[in-house]
């Protein structure tokens, strides 16, 4: 990682700091279309069984409920604590397994499955292993030792025998949330959290050989000051996770009706909420953590680092990933699924998923099939975010193309932040220099099409890069 002043340009910072995406899929998601269906779907999984290599498959769980509301959040979640209704999910959950599984070929490998939410420890450790037990039976998995199967967990709700118990169903991730060990914060966004029973469950993970433990914070969020936030950077550091996310608290209330719950006043001003940040950045850079890309650092030895430094690092819906070489498949509620050159979405809202499922019918809500143009723009970001690098002269042998001729408006949209120093141009490629890395997203923009709104495409709405 490089040095916080290297790293860290404020005033650029402040000046590049407006909406755009996160770029964990191009397009995204809200250009997906409502007139692609589960024709579609099952079309791009036959297109991409004829490949000739077969390639592997990721496969995301998503399980939207949660015991109480984090007003925080902006997640597709279900506030219930009704524990019949995760019951019920899980009997749709394997009726779409059992759908969409046998569609691919027997020779396709799981590779990766994870379990993101919500809160998916929402379901008991038991409903748990009686799902991963049904992908097992469903698909083939990997015998391979970086298969991963990862878990998000809310640790107010996990004791030292759950997470034995998910051990012993083949967990070997976790990705804790913590946001903020502040008391005053706590109250805020109501989530109150103890140091101790989190210290318990990381604890825990690695004595039953969980290969990687990732912290999530956040800053940026109601009554944050810097002294709390260090104290709780403290904290964290002393437990040592493998990796950790330092998310950007993204106030927009008009979209997330949780954010209401949040006073205005309450949050920290824009100098304040880039100092928090800039705390974070040097603590991590001081206790040796690699920073990845965007808002994710790890330490040099876990297998983010090491995809990194091999160039094998993949950023999709799920975040940053060492499975670059898999299509993602995606079920239950809202999940996501990127098979081939094709993109596919699950109903938004329990009812319509369900029914579909009881239909007997792919839950398909919306999609997108990728043009070539699309797909060109896909790679170019992935390698920045990835990298954070775009290899000009590799791309242009692959897709056939001049690269400053096909993309000069968008060398021209990028003149600006190049004279800022934030990157550089030579013969092969096109770098984000150290001060670059913490603004990908506003390079990736540079070579965003579908920012440039059409009649027919509604501008959708971003959280701020920083």
């Amino acid at each position: 990682m490089a040095t916080n002043d290297a790293l860290i340009d404020r005033a650029l910072l402040e000046r590049y700091n407006r909406p755009g995406p996160r770029y964990t899929s191009y397009p995204t998601a809200p250009h997906f279309r409502e007139h692609f269906g589960e024709a579609d779907l099952r079309d791009a999984i036959v297109a991409s069984n004829g490949d000739p290599i077969p390639r592997r498959l990721s496969l995301y769980v998503h399980v939207p409920f949660c015991s109480s509301p984090c007003f925080y959040c902006g997640c597709n979640r279900v506030v219930t604590r009704d524990a019949a209704r995760g019951e019920r999910y899980l009997q749709h959950l394997d009726r779409e397994i059992g759908l969409i599984a046998p569609l691919f070929d027997a020779d396709r490998e799981l590779i990766q499955l994870h379990f993101g939410g919500g809160t998916p420890n929402f379901l008991s450790p038991g409903q748990l292993r009686q799902c991963v037990d049904s992908i097992r039976r469903a698909f083939r998995f990997s015998d391979s030792p970086d298969r991963d199967i990862s878990i998000e967990l809310d640790p107010r709700f996990v004791t030292r025998e759950d997470i034995a118990e998910l051990a012993a169903a083949g967990f070997n991730r976790a990705s804790l949330g913590v946001q903020d060990f502040d008391a005053d914060v706590q109250r805020a966004v109501n989530r109150v959290q103890s140091v101790e029973e989190t210290r318990e469950v990381v604890d825990a993970c690695r004595a039953h050989g969980f290969r990687s433990v990732n912290i999530d914070l956040i800053y940026g969020l109601p009554k944050q000051t810097l002294d709390g936030f260090s104290r709780t950077l403290d904290d964290v550091l002393a437990m040592r996770p493998d990796r950790l996310a330092v998310y950007s608290y993204a106030h927009l209330p008009e979209l997330f009706r949780a954010h209401r719950q949040i006073h205005d006043a309450d949050l920290p001003s824009p100098d304040v909420k880039l100092s928090l940040l800039t705390l974070a950045i040097d603590r991590l850079a001081r206790a040796g953590y690699v920073y990845i890309g965007m808002d994710h650092f790890a330490l040099p030895d876990d297998d983010l680092a090491r995809a990194q430094s091999r160039g094998g690092l993949h950023r999709n819906f799920m975040g940053y990933t060492t499975h670059a070489d898999s299509d993602l498949v995606g079920v239950g509620v809202s999940a996501i699924s990127h098979i081939g050159n094709v993109f596919s979405q699950n109903p938004r809202d329990l009812p319509s998923w369900e029914t579909a499922l009881d239909d007997g019918r792919l839950p398909v809500f919306r999609g997108l099939h990728l043009s070539d143009d699309d797909q060109l723009r896909a790679d170019v970001i992935q390698a920045l975010m990835c990298s954070g690098e775009i290899p000009t002269h590799a791309l242009e042998r692959r897709y056939g193309i001049d690269f400053d001729d096909y993309f000069g408006a968008c060398l021209e949209r990028l003149a600006p932040l190049e004279s800022d120093g934030l990157v550089r141009r030579d013969a092969e490629r096109i770098v984000a220099t150290p001060r670059g890395r913490l603004l990908l997203r506003n390079i990736a923009m540079c070579f965003d099409a579908y920012l440039d709104a059409t009649a027919d495409v509604v501008r959708p709405r971003f959280s701020k890069s920083v």
